[in-house]
């Protein structure tokens, strides 16, 4: 018996180890990264500040915009604005450098909408521009500093395209008609006349560029955010990812291919490129070096084509400048024929369950119109799914618990003797057919759930800023109520206490969900049948305190799920008790407040 609580205890020490392990690459390491993160873009704003002052004493060094409107000035615009979008596109190159999602907000109770792209000369800038390159070209072909003339509409909308055109001087015509749809996909058709005397060939391109890596990008080990794109042949496609941490150390990444779509990816949003998904293709994340700063770029090269003199091409090109919400996705990915599509949201290694617990919150949601209550019916559907099997262990669990005393007399009986002790006790399994690990078995198959569940909060759109039961105001984040202001019921932040107050906003802030969580979870403890090594009970009993921290700062979707499904299985393991009129902590604590019976 002692080599077999000697064994028990090292699978319970490995198991803590990598629960532990999981808790730190999964909240405290990201924790840190972000507060890194923050403290280094605090000190970006301060440079930019001090390099803003001292233009004249450096005036080699990058100095950088913080004025989005002097930014803008600086070349002629057209309006942009739609349903979902609102920015402007710049006549100077015809870059779409300024854009906004008018939906989304980057902070839940701020009316300021999320920032997608930003306009050269700004810190971070970020933008998608379209053109042609071709060597010897006569009068050459527009590049990123040609100002374009604005000859077709006034403003770019759903229902009104705009045209620019741009003439080399030496008989080469470059008319631009950029339009847009109810969405987040821009079209770019170019057409190229040649009105010289001469062939001339040239080749289609198109750019998303981002300046220096987004302060908070890579804060979250769980979601990709970096260079992402699709590429192969028809029938034989792969999504290729690349985080920023690792595209910065391999700057030039190139692919061929028969269609497909690349671009750079945030948590929640994504500009990419969709070329002509029958035309091959060239494709590049790139890494350049532009006066001290780095210039991601994900870069897209069409097939050269050679234009006769008198002759005419046309080209066009496409950009998403979204969201990735999944039906949307899922909509052109089938309307445009883009391969895997959405795939652009980071479903992660385990798909085939992250995919289908998605579509049962999004479908459930469709009918009850609460995220939070889908999650509740997510966890009644698992339940449903594992009931057979959970009944099995937990009938088993409960014949364990009515032969305590059996077992209790094999270890006073054999105390001497820890093989014979052992050898009675399988004998006496096997003779009552019981699985003594048979319980383990609904909490395994459980992990993938809580895994999925957890990528499913995380990665994707709608989940964010969902609230529920009043003060969870976003089930994707962190419950928001705290233990030391009561819940809110006293006006006081603990987060601002002076010296402790990293402590109660951080490590020891516990919400009440992270307190319920914590009962069930003792609860639930407290009716499996008991170690047999005192040690090891001790250790069980606490263990319940111990995951109450460490639950406490996944997000709150994640403990509300977990706290209900603790519930569900205490009533189921309720009755089946009954049913085998095994002992149990609620009926002994129910017991405690009746009146005894007269004799």
């Amino acid at each position: 018996m002692k080599n077999e609580n000697s064994r028990n205890t090292i699978i319970f020490i490995v198991c803590s180890v990598l629960i532990l392990g999981i808790y730190w690459f999964t909240v405290l390491r990201p924790q840190a990264e972000r507060r890194a993160a923050l403290q280094a873009a605090e000190a970006e704003q301060s440079q930019t500040a001090e390099n803003a002052a001292n233009t004249a004493l450096n005036p080699q060094g990058p100095v950088f915009v913080s004025d989005r409107t002097q930014a803008l000035g600086t070349a002629a615009r057209v309006p942009i604005q739609s349903g979902t979008l609102k920015g402007s596109l710049s006549l100077q190159g015809a870059r779409i450098d300024d854009l906004f999602l008018t939906n989304y907000r980057e902070v839940q109770d701020d009316p300021a909408p999320v920032e997608l792209f930003r306009p050269q000369g700004m810190e971070h800038a970020y933008f998608a521009q379209f053109g042609w390159v071709g060597a010897n070209v006569p009068g050459g072909v527009p590049g990123p500093n040609t100002v374009w003339r604005l000859t077709g509409g006034s403003t770019l909308t759903p229902t009104s395209p705009i045209t620019l055109t741009w003439d080399n001087e030496q008989g080469l015509r470059f008319t631009r008609v950029v339009s847009m749809d109810d969405q987040y996909v821009f079209s770019v058709r170019d057409t190229v006349q040649n009105l010289g005397t001469q062939a001339i060939t040239i080749a289609p391109y198109g750019s998303v560029q981002r300046l220096g890596v987004p302060p908070l990008a890579g804060s979250s080990h769980i979601v990709h955010e970096g260079a992402i794109g699709t590429f192969g042949e028809p029938g034989d496609y792969r999504t290729e990812q690349k985080k920023y941490k690792d595209w910065v150390k391999d700057p030039r990444i190139e692919n061929a291919s028969t269609g497909g779509w690349l671009g750079i990816t945030d948590k929640y949003w994504l500009a990419a490129l969709l070329p002509q998904q029958n035309e091959r293709i060239e494709t590049e994340f790139r890494v350049r070096d532009v006066n001290g700063n780095q210039q991601l770029e994900a870069n897209v090269l069409g097939a050269s084509r050679t234009i006769q003199a008198g002759a005419a091409t046309t080209e066009t090109q496409r950009l998403f400048a979204g969201v990735k919400r999944a039906e949307v996705l899922k909509s052109y990915e089938e309307s445009l024929g883009l391969p895997r599509f959405v795939y652009a949201i980071d479903w992660g290694m385990f798909w085939f369950l992250t995919r289908p617990i998605f579509w049962i919150l999004e479908n459930v949601y469709g009918l009850v119109g609460s995220f939070g209550v889908a999650i509740l019916a997510l966890t009644v559907i698992v339940k449903l799914v594992m009931f057979p099997l959970a009944n099995n262990a937990y009938a088993s669990m409960s014949k364990m618990r009515n032969l305590q005393p059996k077992m209790e007399e094999i270890k006073k009986k054999h105390k001497d003797d820890p093989q014979k002790q052992q050898q009675e006790m399988m004998a006496l399994y096997q003779r009552e057919k019981i699985n003594p690990v048979a319980g383990c078995l609904p909490l395994l198959l459980q992990i993938p759930v809580f895994y999925a569940l957890y990528k499913v909060l995380t990665v994707t759109i709608e989940m964010r800023h969902q609230p529920f039961l009043g003060f969870i105001h976003d089930l994707s984040a962190r419950d928001p109520s705290t233990f030391w202001n009561l819940f809110g019921l006293i006006p006081w932040d603990p987060a601002a206490t002076p010296l402790i107050g990293g402590l109660l906003g951080g490590p020891l802030h516990i919400g009440l969900l992270a307190i319920a969580y914590g009962l069930t979870m003792w609860l639930q403890t407290a009716m499996n049948p008991p170690a047999t090594d005192p040690i090891q009970r001790q250790i069980f009993q606490f263990m319940p305190l111990v995951f109450t921290f460490i639950m406490a700062p996944f997000a709150a979707g994640l403990l509300v799920y977990w706290a209900w499904s603790n519930v569900l299985t205490i009533l189921q393991q309720y009755v089946i008790m009954h049913r085998y009129k095994a002992e149990n902590p609620i009926d002994s604590f129910i017991a405690r407040f009746k009146k005894p019976k007269p004799a």
